[in-house]
């Protein structure tokens, strides 16, 4: 998703310098390769990158190939061999062993082009489903790209009458927001399209509860990753905005105050760390039974229990859900020591965690690293 925000904020900033932009998506990979389907690069007339389709090495040509489309206003089907002898000599193979199919798209005046559909993924805020429509069989056929945005409240779309398959793509498009998960599908009849039905995550919602200054080098690295971040404390001189100049809200509220002022969903991930035991008894006792997929609890392990043990003799009864949840001591076992290594720690843990991965070392993952779209 912060690829998206990036695009959408570069397009705008091109936008009020008069410049003409294309848009780069990675529709398909058969193979391996550096970035998945998904992945996305805004490119000026000026040359100005935003985003990424490869680790470097298929950037220059499709910068050359974006001004051609920028320059006949035609949407182009490209692929890259990186198995391919020609296409390694071009540099093109670094890291590689996959065919990529890369669509490029100018970015005309129109109200619904591309990057209208890519801004409202943003501004959803929620789970969202992007199709991307392109021809590998006849390349000379519409290229119909980007073409329709589906949300839980609304469906945009655009040059679907065209291509003879809107229905197909919008019952496709709600399988995928109904499953979250990716699919490749192929539409046969006059002109064999191939559509990209892609599920995209919402951004990551970090709140940090207690402003000390241990909470400052989590919310730098979680900014690097584009999470959107709340800072509470109860106490009014820590909670103050200068001190987190990368969170979206910082917040002074007791425990009983807190949850008013957060709206929550299935990816906002809390982590505790006021040092303030009773704060972050009453805190729980409010969190827990909201069956949040991510609770983290700085300290030591016997903190968590004792806490534990109070919230049950005060009546609570802790489910196993509720304990799954729970994370404390916080973050992974990198071996950390200072806070910018317990920042690392936290951040990669609530990322494995809503990504659904055990956080070991890819050296000993036994299939592919990343899943394939169907």
């Amino acid at each position: 998703m912060k690829e998206i925000i990036d695009i959408v904020t570069a397009f705008d900033q091109a936008t009020k310098q008069g410049k003409k932009t294309a848009l780069a998506t990675v529709v398909m990979v058969e193979g391996s390769a550096y970035r998945r389907a998904g992945a996305r690069m805004l490119i000026t007339e000026d040359g100005n990158l935003t985003g990424a389709i490869s680790g470097g090495c298929l950037e220059g040509d499709a910068l050359r190939k974006a001004r051609l489309v920028i320059l006949q206003q035609e949407a182009m089907l490209v692929t890259y061999d990186t198995m391919d002898d020609d296409d390694a000599k071009l540099g093109v193979g670094l890291g590689c062993n996959g065919i990529i199919h890369i669509l490029i798209e100018p970015i005309t005046d129109e109200l619904d082009n591309p990057i209208t559909l890519l801004k409202t993924v943003v501004d959803n805020g929620s789970n969202a489903v992007l199709v991307t429509l392109f021809s590998i069989e006849n390349r000379k056929a519409l290229q119909p790209g980007t073409c329709l945005c589906l949300t839980q409240r609304n469906v945009i779309e655009r040059k679907l009458n065209k291509s003879g398959y809107r229905q197909n793509l919008i019952n496709d498009a709600n399988k995928v927001l109904s499953t979250q998960l990716s699919e490749i599908n192929i539409y046969t009849g006059e002109v064999a399209y191939t559509a990209f039905v892609e599920h995209i995550k919402p951004v990551i919602s970090l709140i940090i509860v207690g402003a000390g200054n241990d909470a400052v080098p989590l919310t730098k690295i979680a900014a690097v990753l584009g999470w959107n971040i709340t800072v509470i404390d109860g106490r009014n001189n820590y909670a103050l905005p200068e001190r987190f100049p990368l969170a979206k809200k910082v917040i002074i509220a007791k425990p009983d105050q807190l949850l008013s002022q957060v709206e929550l969903n299935e990816w906002t991930a809390f982590v505790l760390m006021t040092h303030n035991y009773n704060y972050e008894l009453s805190l729980l006792q409010e969190l827990l039974p909201l069956h949040l997929s991510y609770i983290g609890l700085l300290g030591p392990k016997k903190k968590m229990e004792h806490i534990l043990t109070d919230l049950e003799e005060n009546g609570m009864k802790i489910t196993g859900e509720q304990l799954n949840n729970l994370y404390g001591p916080v973050g992974l076992d990198i071996g950390s020591e200072s806070s910018e290594e317990i920042a690392l720690a936290i951040v990669a843990e609530i990322k494995a965690v809503l990504s659904s991965r055990n956080g070991l070392s890819l050296k000993y993952k036994p299939v592919a690293i990343h899943a394939s779209a169907q």
